[in-house]
């Protein structure tokens, strides 16, 4: 098994070939060049993972190689390979971005040692890069309707910018999921994100949380800790549930978004701190303003770039990417073969109201995907879990098929679908009746389009001329 790939680049050919040969019994792939140019060949040519260079070269010298490889070979380390007297040299070059340096004459034993130090850092490189990217494209928002794509824009707008963004929307609509979106788009991705839900934590420890304290400074506390304001530093602090912090926090978050400096409860030093804050709310703040439940001043220090997140209902079209996303992502969670669902089931859970937004639709998802035997997802799986939920789809509970099935609708040859299509049709005339055949009050009522209530009188045959 290859260990890495290895180039060495030096103009004595003894050292090229013994280090070769080291590198190659111990299972690496060896690469040599005398200069530059010849190694440039080889580095265009073939993926490298480590550089041993020597500082003294002809032509290009080894300083003027490293800061090349810096700038147009990003990922491959470098070793530089130092004679006496140029120790000095080489620790210049650590400084300018080497791993770390061989002086001459060369040890066996060391040579190995910086070598498979290197690759490590290589290899734990190139799994953060990959994470880093897995988790990008976690916080990548679902869909493809104009309202998705509205907040995908004001996404990106965000990111480029340290600008604070206030999201606001229903419980569930995804709110945490644009603000990770914000940040790992920025600048500051490969910053901390830290998290405070501000309804979570009780009023008498939300100050320790945010600012940290020092030892001794109230009973319990045995041990300086650091807030989240302070563990954010350089990268983003994300106030969930913001409009829950008391009138007394408030004022405090206030001065520090005014100042970004703080001290910790019992600290007498003020520190300084360099953060993006993005909050969120699912409550009307300007209401809580008229109230007096929130100051209209820290309102608009957090209101800067203020994003709107779309509820479920508003992107009804967006239902089926998810629920292919959701089982794709189960399923591969689990280490099993994606279940398949059919067009109808699809269509039924489109229909349905998801009180409970995002959240409650995947979290449906999984338990369809863990509790359903086979590889498919039915219609009738879906009215079976449904009803588990307490939701038809539209308005009512599927509890009240009872109350407006007829009783010889019960008889055993009946089948699902039917039983289904005959509720649905009798649910569609009452709701016409309660609104006097009016189509677009009904559609209203019933939370689907005119054109799909207009497709169903057709499809059911029901007479609206009365």
């Amino acid at each position: 098994m290859n260990k890495g790939n290895i180039l060495i680049i030096d103009d004595e050919e003894n050292i090229r070939n013994m280090l070769s040969e080291i590198l190659i019994d111990e299972s690496y792939t060896a690469f040599t060049a005398g200069e530059w140019d010849e190694g440039k060949k080889v580095l265009l040519s073939s993926k490298v993972d480590i550089v041993l260079l020597d500082i003294w070269l002809p032509k290009v010298g080894g300083m003027d190689i490293l800061e090349i490889l810096n700038r147009d070979f990003i990922g491959v380390e470098v070793i530089m390979i130092s004679g006496h007297g140029n120790i000095d040299l080489a620790v210049k070059a650590i400084k300018k971005g080497a791993f770390d340096f061989l002086e001459k004459p060369l040890s066996i034993e060391r040579i190995l040692t910086v070598v498979e130090n290197g690759m490590r850092i290589k290899r734990l490189q190139e799994e953060n890069q990959s994470l880093k990217a897995s988790i990008g494209k976690e916080y990548e928002m679902i869909g493809n309707s104009q309202a998705i794509n509205d907040i995908k824009n004001k996404i990106s707008a965000a990111a480029v910018s340290n600008a604070r963004v206030l999201i606001t929307g229903e419980n569930g609509s995804g709110k945490e999921l644009v603000a990770r979106a914000i940040h790992f788009q920025s600048s500051r991705s490969n910053k901390p994100f830290i998290e405070i839900n501000c309804a979570a934590i009780p009023e008498n420890l939300i100050e320790s949380e945010l600012f940290g304290h020092e030892k001794g400074s109230f009973t319990g506390a045995i041990a300086q800790k650091k807030g989240k304001f302070e563990l954010a530093n350089t990268g983003t602090i994300f106030l969930d549930e913001v409009a829950d912090m008391s009138l007394a926090t408030q004022a405090k978050v206030l001065r520090v978004l005014e100042e970004m400096k703080f001290q910790r409860i019992g600290g007498s030093e003020l520190l300084s701190t360099d953060v993006r804050v993005i909050a969120a709310t699912n409550k009307d703040i300007k209401k809580m303003i008229q109230d007096g439940t929130f100051r209209e001043d820290l309102y608009y220090r957090l209101n800067v770039i203020p994003i709107l997140n779309p509820s479920l209902k508003d992107r009804k079209e967006d239902i089926p990417l998810l629920v292919e996303y959701f089982l794709l992502k189960f399923s591969r969670d689990a280490g099993l073969e994606k279940k398949k669902i059919d067009n109808e089931a699809i269509k039924l859970i489109q229909e349905n109201n998801w009180p409970g937004n995002i959240r409650q639709l995947r979290n449906f998802i999984e338990r369809l995907n863990v509790l359903v035997p086979g590889e498919i997802i039915t219609q009738e799986m879906v009215i079976e879990h449904l009803a588990a939920e307490g939701t038809t789809g539209q308005t009512a509970p599927v509890k009240s098929y009872s109350k407006i099935l007829k009783a010889e609708d019960y008889d055993t040859e009946i089948t699902l679908k039917d039983a289904k299509d005959k509720f649905e049709m009798q649910f569609i005339i009452r709701r016409l009746e309660e609104n006097s055949f009016n189509i677009s009050a009904t559609a209203k009522t019933l939370d689907i389009e005119r054109s799909n209530l207009h497709k169903k009188i057709k499809q059911y045959g029901i007479d609206v001329e009365r």
